[in-house]
C-alpha cells in the first residue's frame, strides 16, 4: 500500500499545497519549523481521521481560517482510493471515500495501515501507561474494525459511568443504575483485553529477532501485557471496587488502566533500562509494527519517520534504513548528509521552506 499524492488548503501552516509522492523513498527536508511534519500529519489524518499528537481538529487549521481540506489518493492491492478530508473548526470532520461520504470513522480504517515514528516515540517505553495503550490502540485500530467498535463503546460507557458516579455523591438513590453500565464496561471491555493479549503475542513471535540483532545477540526482549483486570474476573471486580468508585468519582478498573512491560534479560527497561536501551526497545517496536502488518493484511504499511534519525546512533541508523527497503517511506530531517553517508537510495526529494514544498531532481 502506499501514498500517491495529497493535496492540502488551510492545513497547519500550508494555504495551497499538492505533493506527488514515489512508491518508494521520498525525502522532505528543511530547517526546523518550516511543516516537514505538518505534511506526515496530514497523511496520517487522512489514513486515520487523527493526529498523531493527539491535537482537536481545530488546532490543525489554519491560525486565521475556520475550515482546512485534505485529499489523499491511497492504492492498495493496485486499487486506487480518493479520500477526501473537510475539517471544520466546531463540527465534526466531514469524510468521503471514492466521492461517497462515510457517517463512520470506523469505515476508514482497513484502507491503509500507516505507521508514524517520531523522536516523541522513542520516550514510549519511559512514558507513563497511557502513551503504551495508545500505541496499542492505534495499531490495533488500522488491523480490527471490530477492535474500533469496541473500543469507541468502551470509552463512551467510562465517560457515562465516570459522570453518573459523580452524580450519585448528590443523588445516592442513582446508585443502582450503575449495573446497566457495568455490564456495558464488561461486555466491551473483556473484548479489548483479549484482543490486546493476542496482539501483544503476536508483537513478541517478531520483536525478540529484530532487538537480538539490533542488540548485537546482547539481549532478548519480552513483551508482556499487564491488564488491570482479567475478562474472568472483570465483573466481579467492578463489583467489589464500586464503593472505592463512588468515593474517587472515577472508574478505577478496567482497560483503560491497561499497560505494556518491556523486559530484557530480566530488567524493567520502563524503570531500570538506560536511555540506549530504551531507544533500542522502541525502534525494535516500530521496526516490528511493519513486520506485523505484512503477516496480518498481507502487504506493507506506509512508514512515516519524522526526524527520527538525528536521535539514532550510526548502526541502529543502519539497521533501520536496512529494514525499510522494501517499504514507502516518507522522511523529514534537516539535511541529507545521512543519507548520503549511509548510501541510502532517495527515490524523490523535496525541500520544505516557509509553508511550501519544492520537488528537487
Amino acid at each position: 500500500m502506499i501514498i500517491k499524492s495529497i493535496d492540502l488548503q488551510n492545513f497547519r501552516n500550508y494555504g495551497l499545497q499538492s505533493i506527488e509522492f514515489d512508491g518508494k523513498t521520498n525525502i522532505l527536508y528543511g530547517d526546523n519549523a518550516q511543516g516537514k511534519t505538518n505534511v506526515l500529519e496530514s497523511i496520517f489524518v487522512a489514513g486515520t481521521t487523527k493526529s498523531h499528537k493527539g491535537c482537536k481538529d481545530y488546532e490543525m487549521i489554519s491560525f486565521d481560517k475556520d475550515e482546512a481540506h485534505i485529499k489523499a489518493i491511497m492504492c492498495r492491492n493496485n486499487i486506487d482510493y480518493r479520500i477526501d478530508m473537510h475539517i471544520k473548526k466546531n463540527k465534526n470532520k466531514g469524510i468521503a471515500v471514492n466521492g461517497v461520504p462515510i457517517k463512520k470513522a470506523v469505515e476508514l480504517y482497513g484502507i491503509v495501515n500507516i505507521i508514524f515514528f517520531s523522536p516523541e516515540d522513542l520516550n514510549i517505553i519511559k512514558s507513563g501507561p497511557s502513551s503504551r495503550r495508545k500505541y496499542m490502540d492505534m495499531e490495533l485500530c488500522q488491523l480490527d474494525k471490530i477492535y474500533v467498535s469496541n473500543l469507541m463503546n468502551y470509552n463512551r460507557t467510562v465517560e457515562q459511568r465516570n459522570k453518573l458516579l459523580k452524580d450519585i455523591g448528590f443523588h445516592p438513590e442513582l446508585k443502582d443504575t450503575l449495573d446497566i453500565w457495568d455490564s456495558q464496561l464488561v461486555k466491551y471491555g473483556s473484548e479489548i483485553i483479549d484482543k490486546r493479549f493476542d496482539f501483544v503475542k503476536k508483537l513478541n513471535l517478531i520483536v525478540e529477532d529484530i532487538h537480538s540483532r539490533l542488540t548485537g545477540g546482547k539481549e532478548k526482549l519480552v513483551i508482556s501485557y499487564e491488564p488491570s483486570v482479567s475478562p474472568e474476573e472483570f465483573e466481579n471486580v467492578l463489583k467489589d471496587s464500586r464503593e472505592k468508585d463512588i468515593k474517587m468519582r472515577m472508574t478505577c478498573t478496567g482497560p483503560h488502566r491497561d499497560d505494556i512491560c518491556f523486559l530484557a534479560e530480566g530488567i524493567d527497561i520502563r524503570r531500570y533500562g538506560s536511555q540506549g536501551q530504551q531507544r533500542t526497545t522502541a525502534l525494535s517496536l516500530k521496526l516490528a509494527e511493519i513486520e506485523l502488518v505484512k503477516k496480518s493484511v498481507g502487504d506493507t504499511p506506509i512508514l512515516l519517520l519524522d526526524d527520527v534519525l538525528s536521535e539514532l546512533d550510526g548502526s541502529r541508523q543502519n539497521y533501520l534504513l536496512n529494514s525499510i527497503s522494501n517499504v514507502q517511506t516518507i522522511i523529514t530531517c534537516t539535511g541529507l548528509d545521512e543519507f548520503i553517508s549511509n548510501r541510502f537510495d532517495i527515490n524523490r526529494i523535496f525541500k520544505v521552506k516557509d509553508g511550501y514544498v519544492f520537488r528537487e531532481n
